[in-house]
């Protein structure tokens, strides 16, 4: 009898009062103890409701059913596809929509209600997962500063490979500690690209010296993400990702073994050649040296580069195998200037690229050196 009352009173009243007759009603239904017939007829008026001509009543309806988990299922779902101003409030909210419901949203949904839905607690993962597929930079950078989010690894891989080149998202991406390696790496690519490509528009160096820079700077960013692995596979993986985005240069694996990163070296060559890790392990850490020429081979490295390899590998074999991993991100430069020694007297040009680089490698040590030695001199200071 009330509701009936209700439904006459709405048809003339002004639209403020409606909507606060509305938002009381919807109240009175989820907290109030009505009879069964009460409340089937107050949901039957939240229904008619929700085609009243007036943005205020329908957001007093969602405002009021928005977060509530006993709220009709089909008021919600109407609401949820009102105007944006209307359906954010209840799908950034409402307990009642259905993973598939959610999903569905992002895929028709604009760029502000792919946020709403980005901005519940939680995320799930499937969720998370449209929302890297599909979801504007904006929604995927709410998806990545929300605490209870569940994006997985591939979503994250997704989210850098659509939106990397923009700050805000590769900044969000690199604070996530779970961001796997391989696309962690990729971001650095992305970000040296794009530094390159803006010095030379800015003409403060060359184009071809400014891709050197970034390269090296992000060979140096590469090397550094391997060190910090702990996990075997994650370095196949970081591996994989390098070569089958042509970043895995004997360059490159040069610099991490000057490191003594020898573990980043098996996994380079396991990829190139196709044999199991093991047994590259077994042939690199051969203090005899019989079969790296035929693995060095097999891989397609650069044939000049061999003998700074076998170099390489008897200075560590002579320092050892134990250096922590934090140093594998660092060039040392007593290993560097060895075999630079060895190289220079095997080495069939002294013009050879090949031995620049070492010599370029030689130099960035010993900064780095320089840097580390005069910190501490602060610290001790």
């Amino acid at each position: 009898m009330i509701v009936r009352h209700f439904l006459r009173w709405v048809q003339t009243a002004p639209a403020g009062e409606r909507a606060e007759a509305t938002s009381a009603l919807a109240r009175a239904y989820l907290y109030s103890e009505l009879e069964r017939e009460d409340r089937l007829a107050a949901e039957a008026a939240m229904t008619v409701l929700l085609d009243d001509p007036s943005p205020l009543v329908r957001r007093a309806l969602a405002e009021a059913l928005g977060a509530a988990a006993e709220a009709p299922h089909g008021v919600v779902i109407a609401l949820a596809h009102d105007q944006p101003e209307i359906a954010e409030i209840v799908v950034a909210r409402s307990p009642m929509l259905n993973e598939a419901e959610l999903v569905d949203l992002v895929g028709a949904g604009s760029e502000r209600m792919q946020s709403a839905v980005a901005a519940r607690a939680p995320v799930s993962p499937a969720v998370a997962a449209a929302l890297a597929e599909v979801g504007s930079a904006a929604a995927c950078l709410v998806l990545l500063e929300n605490p209870v989010a569940q994006p997985t690894a591939s979503g994250l891989a997704r989210i850098a490979e659509r939106h990397g080149h923009l700050a805000a998202l590769r900044d969000a991406l690199l604070a996530r500690p779970e961001l796997p390696p391989e696309t962690r790496q990729a971001l650095v690519a992305v970000f040296s690209e794009t530094l390159a490509r803006f010095v030379t528009h800015r003409e403060w160096l060359p184009e071809e010296r400014a891709k050197r820079v970034a390269r090296d700077a992000c060979d140096r960013a590469t090397v550094t993400i391997a060190s910090e692995i702990s996990n075997d596979d994650d370095v196949a993986a970081l591996v994989h990702h390098l070569r089958t985005t042509g970043q895995l240069t004997g360059g490159l694996i040069l610099r991490a073994l000057l490191a003594g990163n020898v573990r980043f070296l098996v996994e380079a060559l396991a990829e190139l050649t196709g044999m199991e890790p093991p047994r590259v392990a077994g042939i690199v850490t051969d203090r005899g040296g019989h079969g790296f020429r035929a693995v060095y081979q097999r891989a397609g490295l650069p044939p000049a580069a061999f003998l700074a390899f076998r170099a390489a590998l008897e200075v560590i074999n002579e320092m050892g195998f134990t250096a922590d991993k934090q140093s594998h991100a660092i060039l040392r430069r007593r290993m560097i200037e060895r075999v630079l020694t060895r190289y220079e007297s095997a080495a069939p040009d002294e013009l050879d690229q090949l031995l620049a680089l070492l010599r370029r490698f030689a130099a960035e040590a010993a900064r780095e050196e320089a840097r580390s030695y005069t910190a501490d001199l602060v610290v001790a200071a």
